[in-house]
C-alpha cells in the first residue's frame, strides 16, 4: 500500500485581490475596451478573492519575450520548489520528525508552465543533499491533471517497491505565460482564474521506516484510474507561439463535467463497489466555480464535501497541477476519521480525467 505522509506548499509573495486584478486587466487591455468589458463579469463570478504571483503588478504591463519568461520560470521554479520541498519534509503538522533528503528514492517533478533541459528536478537535486542514485521522472504537459497523475504514478512505483519513498513536486508559475497582446477570450478568462503556486507531497510504502514518522491521520491510495476523451485536444492546453505559451480554455469544460466526467466517476464508484454516500469528501481540483458546481450536480452531494476545493479556489485561484495538493493539505489538517474514504479528482488537457480513491488511516 501507498501512503501520503506529508504535504508542503510555497506561496509566492505578490498577493493581489480579485478586484485589483480586474482593474489591472482593464488597464492592460485598454486598447480593446469593448471585448474586455464584455468579459469582465467573469472576475466577479469566479468565487476567487485572492491570488498570488511570482512577479509584481508592473510586470504584466510590459511585453516580454519567450526567452525572458522562461528564464524567470527556471530561476523562480527552483526557488519556490525548494521551499515547498522543505515545508513538506520538515512539516511538524504531519510529521513527528523531519524526513532526511537522503531518504528520498524518487523525485517526480510536474509542471506545464515553463521548460528546462536539464529538467528542473536536476536543478533542485543540486541544491539539497539528495542521494546520487535517486530516480527521477519529470512530467510536462498534463496541466491541471498533473498533480493527481503525479500522485498516481508515485503510488504505482511504491506499490512495486513498498520499502521506498517518493517526492512529488508540482510547480506552476502561470503568471509568466500571460500574453499582454492576446485579447482572445481564453486569455481574458485565464487572467480571471489562474495564479501561481508550488506544492509537494511525500509518498511512502507500507514497509518504509519513514511511515512511522506520520503524526496524524493520513490518506492511503487504494486505486487510481485515468480516462481520456478522444478528439478533444482543443478543449484545454497551450498554443506555442513566438511570444510564449498562449492558453487554450474552452467554454465547454463545465458541460464536459456533466457528460465525460460523470461517466468516469460513475464507473469508478461502481468498480470500487461504492456509492456517493460512502465518500466522506472530494479532493477536487478547483478548475473554476462552474466546474465545481457541475461536479456537485453530478454527485448530488453536500457542498461540505467540496468545501476545501472552494476554500483553495477563493484564497489562491487555479494554480494548475499544484492546486489539488493544496486541497489535499487542507483535508489532512482536519484529521479525518479512520477508514473514511475520499476521492481525488482533476481534469486536464487531452481532454482527460484522473481519479484516486483514498482511505484515511490513523
Amino acid at each position: 500500500m501507498t501512503y501520503i505522509c506529508s504535504t508542503g506548499i510555497s506561496t509566492p509573495k505578490y498577493n493581489m485581490q480579485q478586484q485589483e486584478i480586474k482593474e489591472l486587466v482593464k488597464k492592460v487591455f485598454s486598447y480593446s475596451t469593448k471585448q474586455v468589458d464584455r468579459l469582465l463579469p467573469v472576475f466577479d463570478n469566479a468565487a476567487i478573492h485572492n491570488r498570488q504571483f511570482v512577479v509584481g503588478k508592473s510586470w504584466f504591463e510590459r511585453e516580454h519575450s519567450f526567452e525572458e519568461r522562461n528564464s524567470l520560470y527556471q530561476s523562480l521554479a527552483k526557488k519556490y520548489s525548494l521551499e515547498a520541498i522543505d515545508n513538506c519534509l520538515q512539516n511538524d503538522i504531519f510529521l513527528s520528525d523531519a524526513i532526511p533528503y537522503e531518504a528520498i528514492d524518487m523525485i517526480i517533478f510536474v509542471s506545464s508552465s515553463g521548460i528546462s533541459a536539464p529538467s528542473m528536478d536536476v536543478h533542485i537535486f543540486n541544491e539539497r543533499p539528495f542521494r546520487k542514485d535517486i530516480r527521477r521522472i519529470p512530467i510536462w504537459g498534463l496541466g491541471c491533471a498533473g498533480g493527481a497523475m503525479g500522485l498516481s504514478s508515485a503510488a504505482d512505483w511504491i506499490r512495486a517497491h513498498p520499502d521506498k519513498t517518493a517526492l512529488i513536486i508540482c510547480c506552476e508559475l502561470c503568471s509568466l505565460t500571460f500574453q499582454k497582446g492576446d485579447i482572445k477570450k481564453s486569455n481574458i478568462i485565464g487572467t480571471a482564474l489562474f495564479g501561481d503556486g508550488v506544492s509537494a507531497a511525500l509518498v511512502v510504502g507500507e514497509n518504509s521506516p519513514y511511515l512511522d514518522y506520520r503524526k496524524s491521520a493520513i490518506p492511503k491510495v487504494i486505486a487510481a484510474r485515468s480516462l481520456l476523451n478522444p478528439n478533444s485536444t482543443s478543449v484545454m492546453g497551450w498554443d506555442v507561439t513566438n511570444n510564449g505559451l498562449e492558453v487554450i480554455f474552452a467554454k465547454s469544460i463545465p458541460s464536459l463535467v456533466l457528460t465525460f466526467w460523470k461517466e468516469h466517476i460513475d464507473s469508478f464508484l461502481h468498480e470500487m463497489n461504492l456509492k456517493e454516500e460512502d465518500i466522506h469528501s472530494y479532493v477536487a481540483h478547483p478548475g473554476g466555480k462552474k466546474v465545481l458546481m457541475a461536479m456537485k450536480e453530478v454527485l448530488n452531494c453536500s457542498s461540505n464535501k467540496l468545501k476545501n476545493s472552494y476554500k483553495v479556489l477563493s484564497e489562491h485561484g487555479n494554480m494548475s497541477s499544484a492546486t489539488v495538493i493544496y486541497v489535499l493539505r487542507e483535508w489532512m489538517k482536519e484529521g479525518i476519521g479512520n477508514k473514511q474514504k475520499s476521492i481525488m479528482s482533476a481534469l486536464g488537457p487531452g481532454f482527460s480525467s484522473e481519479l484516486l480513491l483514498l482511505e484515511w488511516n490513523k
